[in-house]
């Protein structure tokens, strides 16, 4: 190739990857748009099989049965595609720091109904980390299509994980800071023009068949006062510790598990599974990923003790649920057990701190905020999401300091981002294998 060629193509690069990013954001928002609307039908489909059941013991029988097949079902594909397992962020980051390999021509159709398929049996899981991988195979699959070099193909998946997860929150910028902050894992001009491009294009692709409303519709309506702020800090102590606990929970959860003897792929998710049905008896609004329990919470429909006892079960069922390798998110119910951990702590100072009744939902919302960011340590991506999600850009800067906090509490207690924990796990267990 002549110098002229050389440089005529390193002036087009930058051209080249938005419009390949443009591509990944066409198809990972489209591929994220069907889970998302397969998901909504397995969540409303559960609804009416717990409604349909209730107080039959034959019908509860019956759904038991199912959801063991259903157990059955995933394990099998967990055992066709190791990948599948757990939340699918790791895959990523590990693919893109070259320690992992995946294929898109297994892991997408895989995931896609493993993931549809736990959520219709109510597991306590969430579908942005799935979406991150979805729209990170979709820009695997692009491309091999166009027979771009590993380090191109490293741009797009990035491109892909942030279309995925904008596509799955309407969040666009948070997306795009997501897949830089911790997929990434590096800031430059080349790679954020193109994320940028495939994020907005998978927003646009989703908000335009699903509409532009937030993920969380609950109503803000004062600025928290400087008074309060010192409450702030507070908050951000309890839940930087508490997102130390649940890394440290989720992680024994699957020690837990791998413990057991002779307890396969299938043994553990029958675990899961039966345990989801359990609750779908004597507690249905634990199962799922949690969206209806913001609008309990912020409607003012749930009492301190019942929230508080909300709380545990959430995060014990989410360990089960996790634990146990089915195919599915830890984002979004730890994104509910920031809020819940946000409302105790509220209704708490509403009790004793003199708090007004009508701050307990910005409570919620920071609550989130500072759970999220001492659990995966990215703050900004934290704010932003947050802030995308509800609608509301009036919390900034006590999302901030809640935040801020959160990580400083974190960090100092030498917990280890859950991500790079899942990860490690990951390529030792992969290690393993290989060595037998």
């Amino acid at each position: 190739m002549k110098t002229n060629d050389v440089w005529k193509r390193a002036r087009r690069i930058p051209v080249m990857l938005i419009t390949e990013g443009l591509c990944v954001g066409l198809v990972g928002g489209f591929v994220v748009l069907l889970y998302r609307v397969a998901l909504t039908f397995a969540g409303d489909w559960l609804v009416k099989i717990l409604s349909y059941m209730k107080g039959n013991p034959f019908r509860c029988v019956v759904w038991f049965l199912i959801l063991a097949a259903l157990a059955w079902i995933v394990g099998k594909l967990v055992k066709w595609e190791p990948m599948i397992s757990g939340s699918g962020i790791p895959q990523v980051e590990g693919e893109i720091a070259g320690r992992l390999s995946q294929n898109w021509k297994r892991v997408l159709p895989a995931k896609f109904a493993g993931g549809f398929l736990c959520m219709l049996g109510g597991l306590s899981l969430g579908r942005e980390g799935p979406s991150i991988q979805l729209g990170a195979m979709a820009g695997q699959g692009i491309s091999r299509a166009l027979g771009r070099g590993k380090r191109e193909e490293k741009f797009l998946m990035t491109c892909g994980a942030s279309a995925g997860l904008s596509a799955a929150f309407h969040a666009p910028l948070a997306g795009m800071m997501f897949a830089v902050e911790e997929i990434h894992k590096t800031f430059s001009i080349p790679i954020l023009l193109p994320v940028m491009t495939a994020s907005v294009t998978a927003d646009y692709i989703a908000s335009h068949i699903l509409g532009l409303d937030p993920v969380f519709r609950f109503q803000i309506t004062k600025y928290l006062p400087q008074n309060y702020y010192w409450l702030l800090i507070l908050l951000g102590i309890l839940v930087g510790v508490s997102g130390v606990f649940y890394n440290w929970g989720m992680l024994k959860a699957q020690e837990l598990y791998r413990k057991i003897p002779f307890m396969k792929e299938t043994g553990r998710l029958l675990i899961a599974f039966l345990t989801a049905g359990v609750l779908g008896i004597v507690m249905p609004w634990v199962l799922g990923s949690g969206s209806g329990l913001i609008v309990s919470l912020t409607q003012g429909e749930m009492v301190l003790g019942m929230v508080v006892l909300t709380l545990v079960m959430k995060f014990l069922f989410s360990a089960v649920s996790f634990g146990s390798g089915a195919p599915g998110g830890i984002f979004f119910p730890l994104l509910i057990l920031g809020a819940l951990i946000g409302a105790v702590f509220a209704m708490a100072g509403v009790e004793f701190f003199g708090l007004a009744p009508v701050y307990v939902n910005n409570f919620v919302l920071l609550g989130m905020t500072g759970f999220f960011t001492a659990i995966v340590r990215a703050p900004l991506t934290g704010i932003i999401l947050l802030f995308e999600m509800s609608g509301s850009i009036s919390q900034m800067l006590s999302l901030s300091i809640v935040s801020v906090t959160a990580y400083i509490v974190a960090t100092l207690m030498r917990s280890e981002p859950i991500y790079d924990s899942l990860l490690k796990r990951i390529l030792k267990a992969d290690t393993i294998v290989h060595d037998k």
